[in-house]
């Protein structure tokens, strides 16, 4: 079944003229020229309704077609150039999109949408999207989501983590992935930023009369190049003293730092640097179970506190081995330094504590809530060091069973 013909309106204004000019019957001229008899009926009769006085002078249909054409192409004419001086502020180098989607919107009583669409080179989907009700898009929504996790780590951890370290937390915690730039970013879009000051440095009380020549350093490699590093927790330690100032006097802190996660295995805190100081925080990774059954390696620099004789005894009959640097090198008790830095451009300098009772109590937090177990450690692959230990023994047991 064919479909119905559609005719141009050239084609119907010579199809009348011929009817009218040759004065055949219409059956005749419908049959010559292969159109319809009702069809061309009544494209003649619509014609001679809309034309009842033409006379013999008076222009047929193909002249009035023409006519009513070129009227057309004016009028059309006309609306572009009308429209085109409307749109003449959209030519200025400020002018957005949104600029053009409102004109559109402001012009559409007046002309059609696909058309100023079409003069303006905008996509007609484009605008109506534009049209509907305004809502955040997705990447402002993961935008917003991220702003607040971020301002909740920076709060939780009370201004100590900084950009890269929030980035490794939410990995961490909720498998949220986010580039350090970003959360930079929205730090700075909402006026966080990390507590950091420079510490300033402690020195190293050197006993001249201390027995040392047996005490070599274990932190080197073959080739005789630093080496603070471990595989197994418990086999290779460092520690240093720091001072610490409060209301009521210094308070001194003494630790020890497992070099295969990097956790603080053993602390001490007290009003003076006796070798008992660094005893006791030993003894704190003793009883903790942080050394290894088979011994462990203990660097530190030249103080004399771990030069002393009742250090060196300790250390011998708890199976430690003791290991020093040269004395005025830094770099050869770099960890333990890095540590000190930590805890006082992070967190110490930023307060100011009226007692040794006060400060202990802010340290151990800092060390035991923030330190070992929440800030992630690049040593670890971005994982804080008491979770990096508990992988390790997971992996023991695992291969044991």
């Amino acid at each position: 079944m064919s479909s119905r013909r559609k005719y141009s309106s050239e084609f119907k204004a010579e199809a009348i003229e011929l009817v009218i000019s040759s004065g055949r019957p219409v059956i005749q001229v419908a049959a010559d020229i292969g159109v319809n008899e009702g069809t061309l009926g009544n494209w003649v009769r619509v014609w001679k309704e809309e034309h009842p006085d033409v006379g013999a002078d008076e222009p047929g249909p193909v002249e009035w077609a023409k006519y009513k054409a070129l009227q057309a192409e004016n009028a059309e004419l006309k609306r572009e150039i009308e429209f085109l001086g409307k749109s003449q502020r959209l030519l200025r180098r400020e002018a957005t999109i949104d600029d053009y989607y409102a004109f559109i919107w402001q012009e559409k009583a007046y002309y059609k949408i696909d058309w100023m669409c079409q003069q303006l080179k905008v996509p007609r989907s484009s605008y109506y999207r534009w049209t509907l009700p305004k809502g955040p898009t997705p990447t402002q929504v993961r935008h917003n989501k991220l702003t607040v996790e971020v301002e909740r780590v920076f709060g939780r951890e009370k201004g100590m983590a900084g950009r890269d370290q929030i980035t490794t937390i939410l990995g961490h915690e909720g498998g949220v992935a986010v580039a350090p730039g970003t959360v930079g970013s929205i730090m700075k879009k909402q006026g966080l930023r990390a507590v950091r000051m420079r510490a300033w440095k402690k020195t190293t009380v050197v006993d001249p009369a201390a027995r040392t020549g047996h005490i070599r350093n274990h932190m080197q490699d073959g080739e005789g190049n630093r080496d603070f590093t471990a595989t197994v927790p418990g086999t290779r330690m460092v520690g240093d003293i720091t001072y610490l100032q409060t209301g009521s006097g210094w308070l001194y802190l003494a630790t020890v730092i497992d070099l295969a996660t990097r956790m603080v295995v053993g602390w001490s805190m007290a009003s003076h640097m006796r070798t008992s100081l660094i005893i006791d925080a030993l003894t704190m990774a003793r009883d903790h179970g942080r050394l290894h059954s088979g011994g462990a390696v203990f660097h530190s620099d030249r103080g004399s506190q771990y030069t002393s004789a009742g250090f060196q005894g300790w250390c011998a009959a708890n199976s430690v081995t003791q290991s020093m640097g040269v004395v005025g090198v830094c770099w050869d008790n770099a960890v333990a330094e890095s540590f000190f830095s930590h805890l006082k451009t992070e967190m110490y300098h930023h307060h100011d504590f009226p007692n040794h009772m006060a400060a202990r109590t802010a340290v151990m937090e800092y060390i035991e809530s923030w330190y070992n177990r929440r800030r992630p450690h690049a040593n670890n692959l971005g994982l804080p060091p008491a979770r990096a230990l508990a992988e390790y023994q997971n992996k023991i047991h695992q291969i044991a069973a």
